[in-house]
């Protein structure tokens, strides 16, 4: 559980931060929410956005994280989960199991996800990949 004394009311307005290009993947913009420092690194949350079109995608990679979600907004995304091909579309929500090994391949171009991670400076690790993964759509 979260201590109250450590962690602090957090309420950001779509105005209050703005997207940037320095995130984790030079193929998104990301947004943060605020909840790093309200909650003292325990757990980031980010409003993720496709802003170039899918060539290569991720590759195949883990995360070193206790929890992490991602919830679609907008738009779709084409994940591999180990060997299986996942649609995840808007309004779905995925909880990705810690050290699952998985490759982001595709996405439309209004693709836009909510991620929650904790802790919030989580890691992503390189990892072979299980699978052969699709190409990308091109987008038109």
């Amino acid at each position: 559980m979260l201590d109250r004394t450590v962690t602090k009311f957090s309420h950001i307005k779509p105005d209050d931060t703005q997207f940037r290009m320095d995130g984790l993947r030079d193929f998104f913009i990301y947004r943060d929410l605020g909840v790093a420092e309200a909650t003292a690194g325990k757990v980031i949350a980010q409003l993720v956005r496709a802003n170039n079109a899918p060539e290569k995608g991720t590759g195949w990679h883990r995360h070193e994280a206790d929890f992490h979600i991602v919830i679609m907004t907008k738009g779709w995304a084409k994940f591999m989960y180990e060997d299986k091909e996942t649609l995840v579309s808007a309004g779905d929500c995925v909880h990705q199991r810690p050290g699952i090994v998985h490759y982001l391949f595709d996405y439309s171009p209004d693709m836009e996800y909510i991620e929650i991670v904790g802790p919030a400076d989580f890691k992503t690790i390189d990892m072979p990949g299980p699978a052969p993964v699709p190409a990308p759509a091109p987008w038109k």
